[in-house]
């Protein structure tokens, strides 16, 4: 008989692993590939927003179609929003949900993740300066040998 002890909690075809801070960035990568494998329009959903159906306005601009008017393909684009936030919130612990519980859209919930176990372009940058600094001043004092280190 096969051993399953490497799966761990979430390790399935069918449903995400279970949202871990301490290994953000694997299980963001882990999420990505799960969501595209759940399909190409639901990672679309969560990297670029929802569909959102629009009718062309006389004016030439667009404006919000009624959901009375929606296709079935309208309702199918529309629902993949729908998919992707429930697979994002499946692997989210009570904590993790409620920071993300008021966002309406995947990408809301994907972009705040991002940004709480990330931090912003700009905070990526100021620890990336800092980190390189700190390499920059580390070197060895005279009564240290390699093995003190």
């Amino acid at each position: 008989m096969a051993s399953t002890e490497f799966l761990g909690e979430g390790a399935s075809l069918a449903r995400p692993l279970a949202f871990n801070r301490s290994s953000y960035i694997y299980l963001k990568e882990r999420m990505l590939i799960f969501l595209e494998a759940s399909g190409l329009d639901i990672l679309d959903v969560v990297e670029n927003g929802p569909y959102e159906p629009k009718l062309a306005g006389t004016d030439g601009s667009s404006i919000k179609k009624p959901r009375s008017d929606w296709s079935n393909d309208d309702k199918k684009r529309v629902g993949y929003n729908a998919k992707a936030k429930n697979i994002i919130t499946f692997s989210l612990s009570a904590d993790e949900f409620f920071r993300v519980s008021n966002c309406k859209t995947a990408k809301e919930m994907w972009d705040t993740l991002q940004e709480t176990h990330e931090g912003t372009t700009d905070v990526k940058r100021a620890r990336t300066n800092t980190l390189m600094h700190e390499y920059e001043l580390f070197n060895m004092k005279k009564d240290e040998s390699i093995n003190d280190l």
